[in-house]
């Protein structure tokens, strides 16, 4: 018998129980729509947590003063370290440096008051994380080399001051900490939901730090809370980190990276870190759904022993008739298959229904089946098809045909 008539044949015995046949499938069309959509949902989740982290900018480095171990003293960023930094330069792969110093502060415009953290940036700033202003301009160095009482607000406090995020304020005057300060800009919107920087009001650096307060160093300028490190190539993160911590060991006087008084942390370490928390989490999520195909594995298995005895006549007559021991395996081996093959299939087109129906709820993700999930599904369907297939098939095989004709 060739593989197109035991084709034939398979399609006919389970064509004449298809009720059964559906039934038999359930739990591999669970199995997969589980796997198969956890997996996908896992993708969306990664590549929407990926575009968040693009938006903060995975070239940048940001450093930050932290409280070394086992001591109390912190040495704190100051202009000096912004100044050697900077004078690395391309010859360390750097693009440019930033600096902020923050001050909560309270901004007042006529009836209306709220509390924000008002950070004092250099004129690059902006530029180094992608923010634009919205309207007016961006902090200049002549303001800085002034300590010019200018700001420019973010789009959450121009809402909360003045009641529409889309007012145009440029011009106008606001307290901040019973300061006056001529508003000179507003910042475009940002949308990522990893932090709210859009609560927020920008002043020149040096306002800050001796209007705002009193944070001078001596011998090294004054105090900063930031250092932002903008890379030449996002590939060469690993590498200017090394640098920089280098550099703060030996200004710091520190001998071991244990005892390190800062941080030097970007937004790519963060990220795969945390590709590798969705990653284990989705496959052990994928590993408890895949548990209903090891049962509709048993299931089909379970299906195909009934075949086999109910149709032991059967057997016995094609054996009589001169049909092989692999003739009569590879009919019920391709039957096996082929439950397996139509379980998988539904469970995919299941697994695409779910996808569109969270899709209505998750809008921010991209749900969709890959092409390797559909084939991964395929494969397991048939390897669950052959496993479970293969013991039935091999028993009705070695029967004898004259004990099967004489079956009751």
């Amino acid at each position: 018998m060739n593989l197109i008539e035991t084709l034939r044949v398979a399609l006919t015995a389970l064509s004449t129980n298809r009720l059964r046949a559906l039934l038999t499938t359930l739990g591999i069309v669970i199995g997969i729509a589980s796997v198969v959509s956890l997996t996908s949902l896992g993708g969306g989740v990664q590549n929407y947590v990926l575009s968040q982290f693009e938006s903060l900018g995975l070239d940048i480095l940001t450093v930050s003063s932290t409280r070394a171990r086992g001591s109390s003293a912190i040495q704190p960023l100051n202009t000096a370290d912004v100044e050697a930094l900077t004078a690395l330069g391309e010859a360390a792969n750097i693009k440019a440096v930033a600096a902020v110093y923050s001050v909560q502060g309270t901004g007042v415009m006529g009836d209306s008051s709220v509390s924000v953290s008002v950070q004092g940036v250099t004129p690059n700033y902006g530029t180094v994380n992608d923010w634009k202003p919205l309207t007016g301009s961006f902090i200049t160095q002549a303001q800085v080399n002034e300590s010019a009482r200018v700001a420019i607000l973010g789009s959450t406090t121009v809402e909360d001051l003045f009641g529409d995020a889309s007012y145009n304020p440029v011009g106008e005057t606001i307290l901040i900490n019973g300061q006056v300060f001529t508003i000179v800009g507003t910042m475009e919107e940002r949308t990522s939901t990893l932090g709210t920087t859009n609560e927020t009001i920008l002043v020149p650096i040096s306002t800050a730090q001796t209007r705002l307060d009193n944070v001078h160093i001596a011998g090294k300028g004054y105090r900063v809370s930031q250092i932002l490190v903008q890379v030449n190539d996002a590939d060469t993160v690993d590498a200017v980190t090394d640098q920089v911590e280098g550099y703060f060991l030996r200004a710091h006087g520190i001998a071991n990276i244990n005892n390190a008084d800062f941080s030097v942390t970007s937004a790519t370490t963060a990220l795969e870190a945390l590709e590798q928390v969705i990653g284990v989490l989705t496959i052990f999520l994928s590993g408890i759904a895949a548990i209903s195909l090891i049962v509709g594995g048993v299931g089909v298995m379970n299906i195909m022993l009934v075949s086999v005895s109910e149709r032991t006549r059967e057997i016995g007559l094609r054996k009589a008739l001169g049909a092989q021991g692999s003739d009569i395996l590879g009919q019920f081996l391709i039957e096996s298959i082929l439950l397996s093959l139509l379980g998988g299939f539904i469970g995919i087109v299941l697994s695409w229904l779910i996808l569109q129906i969270a899709g209505q709820f998750l809008e921010d993700l991209v749900l969709s089946i890959t092409a390797s999930s559909a084939l991964i599904a395929t494969a397991v369907s048939s390897v669950i098809g052959i496993l479970s297939g293969l013991y039935p098939a091999s028993r009705a095989a070695r029967m004898n045909p004259i004990q099967a004709l004489r079956f009751e």
